[in-house]
């Protein structure tokens, strides 16, 4: 029987980290019956910044990697197998024709080698573009572009991944009888949040649809993200987690799931648990000279916020040249605004982004948010503010406010990323952010605006006729929230 918890990252010395790394390089080993299928790379990063906390663009959406303190060295492995257990014969299209078996994983040790953090441990069982995925595994939700983009609204790879079981179309596949006008692709899934939070053993749910139109070179597409948290335990409390009570949860019914009575306070029942998701659409255009795409997603806490009024939206613009001889491979700009934080709503019924007031913990996966990482939890504010203390998610019900643990919600943010080739062994990525930040629906210390600018520069060199690569980092975040300059040194190698 699966234990989620297994997943869950434990402070370990580094006898654990080696111990650990010597049983995955051993698994892989042994059952890599294709070494070209077969990839492990050993490697080290370092980091230092000037105070106690990285700039933005060296700890954000790292998978949870990267300790967000001053200074950091942090060895790491990563090993992934893929193997064909069968092949079914012709395919009339590109893809992959076999039923395949992947697995792998990567481990971290962490704060000086204290600490093991277990990013990826999972196994994929595909066909074509069908996936049944098990474990703890990187993702992306949405078709925002998932190196220069601030990050999803939905699950941005900004915190560690949530332990899940999932069926999934991968990319966009055919559907039937649309001679290839129509794709589709999605996935549905059910999780465990683990216990370092607010309701322990609280239960995850995950659902997404993406529909694409276009033959040609003009290609559209729209979706939704839905995601819930749900059941868990606290005290003497313990929330519905039958079949019935996940049926609620997927289907977004008014339940009374023990949290909010039938009849309390002439209420009528909430939906089930945590619930939010994202609204998704955009386009892509395969020019002769330049690649173009445009996405726009909208996020919503309730059924309320389902609406034309909801101007809360993360809007961004790719332009990707064709010419391969060019320097320039790929420049963003995103637009994010949540200031208004759905005004219309009757302030009874108003949700306050990534918030709730009885699942407290919110958006937010092992003291990270799961989100975009423009929005502040109590963790980060902290080091801005030494006055917001994070929760102690195991502290009496009362010492704990719900709707407040996600402190900078509201904002206006303008980015642009480029990538671009400096040499042949060269590659460089910027990333440069201005951000309003409002605050919440309580500010707090983030009223009146904050201003603050974060900057990211990164280039990564593969050494020629070799198996190493290494990669330097700059960051800089100077504004109202404080000055920061920060440096990062990885380098890995391929083993296998």
């Amino acid at each position: 029987m699966f234990n989620p918890t297994l997943l869950q990252p434990k402070p370990k010395t580094l006898q654990w980290f080696i111990a650990l790394t010597i049983m995955l390089l051993s698994a892989v080993k042994s059952y890599a019956q294709f070494p070209d299928s077969t990839i492990i790379t050993v490697g080290a990063r370092g980091q230092y910044s000037s105070s106690d906390y990285q700039p933005l663009w060296l700890v954000a959406n790292k998978y949870g990697t990267v300790a967000d303190q001053k200074g950091d060295f942090s060895p790491f492995i990563r090993a992934s197998s893929r193997h064909v257990l069968a092949n079914l014969g012709y395919s009339e299209d590109t893809v992959d024709n076999s039923l395949y078996l992947k697995f792998g994983g990567s481990l971290y040790a962490n704060n000086y080698l204290k600490k093991a953090v277990l990013p990826e441990a999972y196994a994929i069982l595909g066909y074509k573009n069908w996936a049944l995925r098990f474990g703890r595994f990187q993702q992306i939700t949405g078709d925002v572009d998932p190196q220069l983009s601030t990050g999803s609204l939905g699950i941005s790879g900004n915190s560690l991944p949530i332990p899940k079981v999932d069926i999934a179309v991968t990319e966009y596949t055919n559907v039937p009888w649309t001679r290839g006008f129509l794709k589709f692709k999605g996935n549905f899934a059910y999780g465990w949040f683990g216990n370092n939070r607010y309701m322990k053993e609280a239960l995850y749910h995950e659902k997404t649809f993406y529909m694409q139109m276009g033959r040609g070179r003009l290609k559209v597409y729209g979706g939704l993200l839905h995601v819930a948290e749900w059941a868990g335990k606290r005290g003497r409390i313990s929330l519905d987690r039958s079949f019935k009570g996940f049926l609620d949860v997927v289907f977004v019914n008014e339940a009374d799931d023990g949290s909010v009575g039938t009849d309390q306070n002439g209420l009528r029942p909430s939906r089930a648990g945590d619930q939010r998701g994202t609204l998704e659409g955009g386009m892509s255009y395969e020019g002769n000279t330049v690649n173009l795409r445009g996405y726009v997603q909208v996020p919503f806490e309730s059924g309320e916020e389902v609406d034309y009024q909801n101007r809360s939206a993360l809007l961004g613009f790719v332009v990707a040249p064709t010419d391969q001889e060019l320097r320039l491979k790929k420049i963003l700009v995103e637009l994010l605004y949540t200031k208004e934080m759905a005004a219309w709503v009757f302030s009874g019924q108003r949700q306050t982004l990534y918030n709730n007031g009885y699942y407290k913990t919110g958006w937010e996966y092992e003291g990270m948010v799961v989100g975009t990482p423009l929005f502040t939890n109590r963790n980060r504010a902290n080091k801005y503010f030494p006055e917001i203390v994070p929760y102690n998610w195991d502290a009496p019900n009362n010492s704990v406010i719900g709707n407040t643990n996600i402190v900078n919600n509201m904002l206006m943010a303008i980015h642009v990323g480029s990538i671009y080739q400096v040499t042949d062994a060269m590659v460089g990525k910027t990333l440069i952010t201005y951000v309003r930040n409002y605050g919440s629906l309580k500010t707090g210390p983030f009223n009146p605006v904050k201003v603050q600018f974060h900057a990211g520069q990164e280039f990564t060199f593969k050494l020629p006729e070799t198996k190493w690569d290494l990669k330097l980092g700059v960051g800089l975040d100077f504004g109202d929230l404080g000055t920061t300059v920060g440096g990062m040194l990885q380098y890995s190698y391929r083993v296998w």
